[in-house]
């Protein structure tokens, strides 16, 4: 036949997901860490893919890294659970703790995803917006979680794309205010330096979700992990594909983990690059430059699509966020290399010199 049957209706009105990853000279959009792993490491890693048996399926949930993470942290196995990135878990808390009949409370603007998997999932969404500044409005979100309704929370620390950090006591309130399942997502914590991971074990609706796309330079390989209580862990356990993390990914998370030491002074580096950009941005004259605990900043100014546009016609690209809501005229910008940072900065005081 040259017809098909249509998909489910909820489909009709889905955008897919666009990253925008666009070829260009400075790739100052997707958030990832601007070197590659370390050669020293590479050639360890090599070694450690060259014994696995790819004929053979990977260990379905990644024992050998778990046991890994769980010890760093002071914990189980049993406390942590493996994702293909972190973007499958976020569907799986969508899977586990929503669906039809079931609510979930987004604190917009935030990572798009959120919301996108809840409406796959027929959960229903409560937005609870950020104030002006982008801070979040915890007696609002803590109003709205009292009610009894929320099934499940997510929370991003710092946030994405405003880059702000939520308060430990602000989460320990809300964990007590509500028997929702609350995950902080914690992507870009290495850069902030600041984790709820000691409220987990008071707190059996706590999830705290990590990532290795990000400090540890491993976005191409898609790894992300959750700690949560055992049993939300098997939860989640239930609903996660079968083999959904690869032997070679694992292989290669196994040896960046161990030898996470050696990216700490890439970290130093990126947080220091963040601050001096942020300082020179605001030197700018009609640039308004929110400060960030992330390794990216989010800058708003006026005809932002525009200069978007300017700075990816000279190879420069950024993230384009001028017409999403309540994040209107904004760009949101990576830090790079200190190289990469000088271009975009000179690049951007010259189109704007040039208006």
């Amino acid at each position: 036949m040259d017809t098909v049957r249509s998909s489910q209706p909820r489909l009709a009105n889905i955008v897919p997901y666009d990253p925008k990853y666009l070829p260009a000279d400075e790739y100052l959009s997707a958030n990832e860490n601007p070197r590659n792993v370390p050669e020293a490491l590479r050639q360890e890693i090599s070694e450690e893919i060259s014994a696995v048996a790819l004929n053979r399926y990977p260990d379905p949930l990644g024992n050998e890294l778990r046991d890994m993470i769980a010890q760093a942290n002071g914990l189980t196995r049993d406390w942590v659970i493996l994702g293909n990135g972190g973007d499958e878990l976020l569907f799986n808390i969508a899977l586990a703790w929503g669906g039809p009949g079931r609510t979930m409370l987004n604190v917009p603007p935030a990572f798009s995803v959120y919301e996108a998997n809840a409406y796959l999932t027929g959960t229903d969404v409560v937005n609870v917006a950020r104030t002006d500044t982008f801070d979040v409005d915890e007696d609002a979100v803590i109003n709205r979680v009292s009610q009894g309704d929320i099934d499940y929370v997510i929370l991003t620390s710092p946030n994405n794309p405003t880059g702000k950090v939520i308060s430990e006591d602000f989460v320990e309130r809300l964990l007590e205010a509500t028997d929702a399942l609350v995950m902080i997502d914690e992507a870009y914590s290495e850069f902030s330096r600041c984790t709820v991971l000691p409220l987990l074990k008071k707190h059996k609706n706590l999830v705290i979700l990590h990532t290795f796309s990000k400090a540890y330079s491993l976005a191409g390989v898609r790894l992300g992990y959750i700690f949560a209580h055992p049993e939300v862990i098997t939860e989640f356990i239930k609903v996660r594909q079968p083999y959904s993390v690869d032997a070679v990914s694992q292989a290669i998370a196994c040896v960046v983990y161990r030898n996470r030491a050696v990216f700490e002074q890439e970290i130093d580096e990126i947080i220091a690059e963040r601050d001096l950009l942020l300082e020179r941005l605001r030197s700018l004259d009609g640039v308004e430059a929110f400060d960030s605990d992330a390794n990216f900043v989010l800058v708003r100014l006026e005809g932002a699509d525009e200069i978007w546009q300017k700075l990816y016609d000279k190879g420069v690209l950024v993230r384009d966020f001028s017409h999403a809501p309540m994040l209107e005229n904004c760009l949101r910008v990576s830090i790079g290399t200190p190289e990469e940072n000088r271009i975009f900065f000179d690049t951007l005081k010259e189109i704007l010199q040039q208006r």
